[in-house]
């Protein structure tokens, strides 16, 4: 079985900022790792489910030749420590969207 999770804040941008912080909450029933796949892989693999509402073309939510993929670089393993999702300014160090580097803090 698969979930999708945190999609609706797609459809209410006042709730982007907290958006990390509310996928915390999520630890009542999830592991760690569980919600990490949750919010990335399977939230895409549902996405493709879409059919032709779909806006990306390729493999969603895995790291492959000709898929599209958003990477992040945290500071620190967020499998042990989730809360370094709540604060992506200061944890995630390099950003890419869509293949383009988006941030790449210097260390």
């Amino acid at each position: 079985m698969k979930l999708a999770c945190c999609s609706g804040f797609l459809f209410s941008p006042a709730g982007n900022g907290n958006q990390n912080r509310n996928i915390l909450e999520l630890r009542t029933w999830f592991s760690n790792a569980e919600i990490l796949r949750m919010v990335t892989h399977d939230n895409a693999q549902l996405l493709a489910l879409s059919g032709p509402r779909n806006p990306y073309p390729g493999p969603l939510g895995v790291v492959e030749v000709g898929a599209l993929a958003d990477l992040l670089l945290v500071a620190g393993d967020p499998v042990a420590d989730l809360e370094l999702i709540a604060d992506p300014e200061k944890n995630f160090v390099v950003i890419m969207k869509d293949g383009r580097l988006i941030k790449d803090t210097p260390r």
